[in-house]
């Protein structure tokens, strides 16, 4: 009974942060809401299956789940405010040289790891 708890509380906090990442440009949705519908699926069904038939956060927890992607506009969301969020972090609030380029390189890396995640719906290249 206690790792339910555990889950449902850490569910809730991951629930929490999506929901006000819908609202606020630098936190990012997708992420938190994968892991809140981890945490219900051990936790509490009920909310497991609220989360998988909402409208707004249902069809981007459904792609996750059926095809291992996520949507081309989420993705290009998510890198847009990745660079803007570690810009600012970096030229503001960051002091000192190695830090910066320390924040920069894990801006990157966050960055290729999200951009090789597949899109189904991508544009295709040209040719």
């Amino acid at each position: 009974m206690p790792v339910r708890l555990l889950f449902a509380a850490l569910g809730t906090l991951f629930l929490l942060l999506g929901v006000f990442g819908a609202f606020l440009p630098v936190l990012p949705t997708t992420p938190f809401l994968l892991l809140a519908t981890a945490c219900y699926a051990r936790a509490s069904r009920r909310v497991f299956n609220w989360l998988l038939n909402h409208p707004r956060f249902g069809p981007l927890i459904r792609e996750w789940r059926e095809y291992r992607s996520i949507p081309y506009r989420a993705k290009r969301t998510a890198l847009v405010l990745i660079v803007l969020s570690f810009a600012v972090s970096i030229t503001f609030f960051v002091p000192g040289w190695p830090a910066k380029l320390a924040m920069g390189v894990g801006g990157l890396l966050l960055m290729t790891w999200i951009a090789r995640i597949p899109s189904r719906d991508a544009p295709s290249g040209p040719g």
